[in-house]
């Protein structure tokens, strides 16, 4: 049984995007602020985190460029420049491909048919400084992944980057090596605090299953009912049709 925080944070990456690529005054850019609407409303327990936030805080830092940037998917390579876009942090991006996977009953890290994360870091392992960067430390197991497939020598020359963070799981990573996040929760995973991106509402990619096609999170009822209790049925409608206008629905 899916869990109800006591504290749903859901960063909006749907609001710019819409706009660049359907226009600020479009349907679609109308449909997505109707649906952050609807799920703000739950005021007492739903938070809505921007990415100017969330970039202001991670960027107050002061560190010359990496010599690489290590870019964890495509959502890790997207953070990476929007922070070079900053700060000039990260003039060299590499990216690496890993993910948490649904498998049975729990879930396990793929590399969606790439080669394996020490063979995918080999090329960054001698860089003089490297940063590895992420949108999200929730449960931390991709982060460590790919810290943990660098040789022992390179962490001594590595920082990390994310977005947002849940504490807990941030103290694992700084364990490794240095960490700078741009908003932190503190409590227990899923049962205090949950993140999830606006576009995983709607876009196929949010829940990757082994062997199976991916999903959306309004194609999984029982993470919306937990998620936005009595606002679930008319969340998941307006995600519907806002999946239809983006293109994105079967």
């Amino acid at each position: 049984m899916t869990p109800t925080p006591r504290t749903l944070y859901v960063h909006d990456d749907l609001s710019d995007d819409t706009s660049e690529r359907h226009g600020a005054d479009s349907e679609a850019r109308r449909a997505v602020r109707a649906l952050l609407d609807l799920i703000a409303r739950d005021a007492d327990r739903v938070r809505i985190l921007t990415l100017d936030e969330q970039l202001g805080v991670l960027t107050r830092g002061h560190h010359t460029a990496f010599a690489v940037a290590v870019g964890i998917g495509r959502a890790g390579e997207r953070v990476a420049r929007q922070v070079h876009a900053r700060t000039g942090w990260f003039p060299v991006v590499a990216r690496v491909d890993v993910t948490r996977e649904e498998r049975g009953d729990g879930y396990a890290l793929s590399t969606l048919g790439q080669p394996p994360l020490a063979i995918q870091v080999a090329g960054v392992a001698d860089a003089p400084s490297i940063a590895v960067v992420d949108d999200t430390v929730f449960s931390g197991l991709t982060m460590l992944a790919v810290l943990r497939a660098l040789p022992a020598g390179a962490l001594c020359r590595t920082q990390a980057f994310c977005l947002r963070a849940v504490h807990d799981s941030l103290a694992r990573v700084a364990k490794l090596c240095p960490v700078d996040a741009g908003f932190v929760a503190h409590g227990r995973l899923l049962d205090d605090v949950s993140f999830i991106n606006a576009s995983g509402l709607v876009r196929r990619g949010a829940i990757r299953r082994a062997g199976q096609a991916p999903l959306a999170f309004y194609e999984r009822p029982e993470w919306m009912s937990a998620w936005f209790l009595k606002d679930a049925e008319e969340v998941t409608a307006r995600c519907v049709a806002l999946a239809r206008l983006l293109g994105e629905a079967a």
